[in-house]
């Protein structure tokens, strides 16, 4: 296989000639999504590694699975929604036995892990239970491939994804993954198409651990980065980054290219079609990125690069509900030393990550940082806020929604401050941030007016030429 070298920020690598490919749960939901898939692998020989989403819906049977489903019919409702998705695509393989035995093996695990998880859930048998949806829907992929002609060989990436075991957020270990691709991966790139697994990995001990909601696309951009692709396509059902929701704004436009800094905040801000950490093991090694349609892959997409010929002042926007606000208040605080050291201490204490601050002289409001696998609102722990409320008064609101506005260089434009907020002037607009980044504009509303502030910012920044 043929390999180059480039410079990077750890010096010299090769890089390899092929490509990597994730396609997302939409796009393996069916046997013709999966046709469609491996038309696009067809069409591409430099494609020689794809990561796998579970089949469309079945992470969500199993997460509620996984939390604990006590009554007896609703578990075996769950258990034959899970059989009859794969079955629908094992009924039309042409030589589906072996693919079956494996998969009914891997729902008989379930079936067991669901009835432990009704006695009693933790978040290491969540991930067992939840990691089952990429270990199907990769034999199933792997086989049709195989039925069109494609040297496909199925890979279980447990046996390089190493993490810790901070299951339902797993941290991968980047140079053990570097270490194990090199040796058990790459070989194995040259002489196949593999597909393999993204949202999963195992620590040390062995343990199935997740790296989170939506971490098969930072699974793999850091498979990407251990096997030094040339490049990483995101395949989804939608045809590339656009200036926001198309289902929240009818009228959101496709962006052709778009900056990793950019394309960054908009994960980190709520965009669903890229997970907020799969750009930086990109960004590290520079391997640029490509988002596009697996239902409409003519219609092109968008490619993710360190350097793009556009920066305009507004490029997109980005709604992330399900948020939590944590205000605390103390007069104590006022021209006070230490207040926030000690509250940071609580709350790495207790592992509660933080995402946005403000501050003002005796309060300080933040907002938690997304959940692992179990989903829902961020939650402040018991003990955490108990621990806080012996230094001030703890007040805690759910039901808001974080609208991020993304651009370049704000600050050093005028007036755009008076164009953005005098179009939200009817919203009430909650713990504005700006200044940390020169690439967005943040603030919080109620969920019940989120769409309609989308609606009005993207119609007027966007939509009036």
């Amino acid at each position: 296989m043929t390999k180059f070298f480039i410079s990077g920020s750890r010096g010299r690598y090769a890089v390899s000639s092929f490509n990597v490919a994730k396609f997302g749960g939409t796009s393996v939901a069916n046997f013709e999504a999966m046709s469609r898939c491996a038309a696009i692998i067809e069409n591409n020989p430099n494609t020689k590694l794809v990561v796998s989403s579970a089949c469309s819906g079945v992470t969500n049977l199993l997460v509620e699975l996984a939390n604990g489903v006590q009554d007896h019919s609703r578990r075996s409702e769950l258990l034959a929604q899970l059989a009859h998705i794969h079955d629908a695509v094992l009924n039309q393989l042409n030589e589906p036995t072996q693919a079956a035995s494996e998969v009914y093996a891997i729902l008989d695990t379930v079936t067991s892990l669901a009835e432990a998880a009704s006695i009693q859930s933790s978040n290491k048998l969540t991930d067992h239970l939840v990691a089952c949806g990429e270990l199907m829907s990769t034999h199933l992929l792997t086989q049709l491939m195989k039925e069109r002609g494609i040297n496909a060989v199925r890979f279980d990436i447990r046996d390089i994804m190493r993490t810790d075991d901070n299951f339902g957020k797993a941290e991968p270990n980047l140079e053990r993954i570097g270490e194990l691709a090199k040796t058990a991966l790459v070989p194995v790139c040259q002489e196949h198409v593999v597909v393999t697994q993204g949202f999963i990995g195992s620590d040390e001990q062995g343990n199935t651990t997740t790296l989170g909601r939506g971490g098969s696309d930072y699974s793999a951009a850091l498979i990407a980065e251990a096997v030094a692709a040339a490049g990483l396509e995101i395949w989804t059902d939608v045809p590339g980054i656009y200036t926001t929701d198309p289902r929240i704004a009818a009228k959101a436009s496709p962006i052709p290219e778009i900056s990793f800094s950019e394309a960054s905040e908009m994960a980190n801000f709520g965009a669903k079609i890229l997970h907020p950490s799969t750009l930086v093991p990109a960004l590290r090694h520079d391997i640029p990125v490509f988002v596009g349609s697996s239902k409409e892959p003519e219609k092109g997409g968008t490619w993710i690069r360190h350097q793009v010929e556009s920066s305009p002042l507004f490029r997109a926007l980005a709604l992330r509900c399900n948020q939590t606000m944590v205000t605390l208040r103390s007069a104590k605080m006022f021209h006070a030393y230490g207040f926030l050291a000690k509250v940071f201490e609580i709350l790495a204490k207790h592992k509660v990550s933080v995402d946005l601050i403000t501050t003002s002289e005796i309060s300080v409001s933040l907002t938690l940082d997304q959940t692992g696998t179990s989903g829902g609102a961020p939650q402040l722990p018991s003990a955490a806020k108990l621990e806080l409320e012996e230094l001030c008064s703890v007040e805690v609101e759910h039901n808001l929604c974080l609208v991020a506005l993304i651009g370049n260089n704000m600050s050093e434009s005028k007036g755009y401050a008076k164009q953005v907020f005098g179009t939200l002037e009817d919203f009430n607009l909650r713990m504005i941030c700006y200044g940390a980044s020169p690439h967005n504009l943040c603030f919080l509303v109620n969920e019940s007016v989120s769409k309609s502030a989308i609606q009005k910012l993207h119609a007027e920044l966007f939509e009036a030429e």
